[in-house]
């Protein structure tokens, strides 16, 4: 059964990927490798599959090409006929979507409809693809359920996401393809994002440069491993959705449907203080953070906290990593790859 994943060179794909490799299991992985950040570290994540590729001798291909070219993607579904596609390109940032709308449009709204009506074409029998916690933009009741409304997005980035899980569901609708929209809340770990707040702070505290918090300190996130993402997505692999046979349309789910549709939160359930993060880099790291108290940006939200029952008990016995050891895991990796 071949898989195909997408963004295979970005953070959380990278790390499926190698996952895939370790489980000796085929697939093909393909990324666009654009210059939102550093494209060093894109190819030292590809370097890094290539090696446990030689090691465990296992089928793998990557190659370089855009959801938006859908030439690129028809040729790929012809060779590889893939039965199981885990989409996780795409164009991340919530203040980059406001610099930069139509990047989002491209690549979340027409690349996204680009592979999901490959997949409609080539019956695909397992469709994951990555969703976000910015989709409940000012929602106040924590932690956040995929029941909860979230018609109300404050950001393009978020706007976007909510649009994949409606396209989404039109699709298992009218030609029954099996979805799984991830939220995501706020991953991180080693070969993380450069845009992420992991990153941005430990790189500014090692360099002693000042760190920008906004809503003067009175900011929430749900920080989530890397590695916890991961155990979850393998198991999505050979889960794919089903028909909510409960559904009741005159009290509908936000998260389910009758078609073979469904949205799941993947996070740690636990919200923490961004200042209460930094002290934790702070004495991981051994250095004092240069702290700078700035006003909310436009975009952001002041809490995220997952709700992850529905997951939890889909899943059984999934472990959590608790945000010291994963920031010791994340700093470890980062002082071995920049040599600091």
């Amino acid at each position: 059964m071949e898989i195909l994943v997408t963004g295979s060179a970005g953070f959380i794909g990278f790390h499926l990927a190698k996952r895939l490799i370790e489980e000796g299991i085929s697939f093909i992985g393909i990324d666009n490798l654009n210059n939102y950040y550093d494209n060093k570290l894109k190819k030292s994540r590809l370097s890094e599959l290539d090696n446990s590729h030689n090691k465990n001798k296992k089928h793998y291909e990557f190659h370089e090409g855009d959801l938006n070219d859908r030439n690129f993607l028809e040729g790929i579904f012809h060779k590889y006929n893939p039965e199981i596609v885990v989409n996780l390109a795409a164009q991340a940032g919530v203040r980059y979507s406001i610099e930069n709308p139509q990047t989002y449009i491209n690549s979340n709204l027409v690349g996204f409809h680009n592979l999901i009506e490959c997949c409609r074409n080539n019956s695909v029998k397992n469709f994951i693809y990555a969703s976000s916690s910015s989709v409940y933009g000012g929602n106040i009741n924590f932690p956040f359920s995929e029941d909860d409304s979230v018609n109300h997005p404050v950001s393009l980035y978020a706007a976007t996401k909510k649009s994949n899980e409606l396209i989404a569901h039109s699709y298992s609708h009218l030609f029954q393809i099996p979805t799984t929209g991830i939220r995501f809340f706020t991953v991180y770990g080693p070969w993380g994002r450069p845009d992420m707040a992991p990153f941005i702070f430990t790189k500014a505290i090692k360099n002693r440069n000042p760190i920008k918090v906004f809503n003067y300190g009175d900011i929430y996130r749900d920080f989530t491993y890397i590695d916890d993402v991961i155990d979850v997505l393998f198991k999505l692999l050979f889960l794919p959705a089903k028909r909510d046979l409960t559904f009741n349309k005159n009290e509908p789910k936000q998260s389910s449907s009758w078609a073979p549709y469904r949205i799941l939160n993947i996070g740690n359930n636990k919200s923490i203080s961004i200042l209460e993060f930094i002290s934790m880099l702070e004495k991981e790291i051994g250095i004092k953070a240069d702290i700078q108290l700035e006003p909310m940006q436009p975009g952001d939200v002041y809490k995220t906290c997952a709700d992850t029952r529905t997951v939890d008990n889909l899943i059984k016995n999934r472990c959590k990593t608790n945000l010291k050891e994963g920031l010791k895991q994340f700093i470890q990796w980062y002082n071995s790859y920049y040599r600091s």
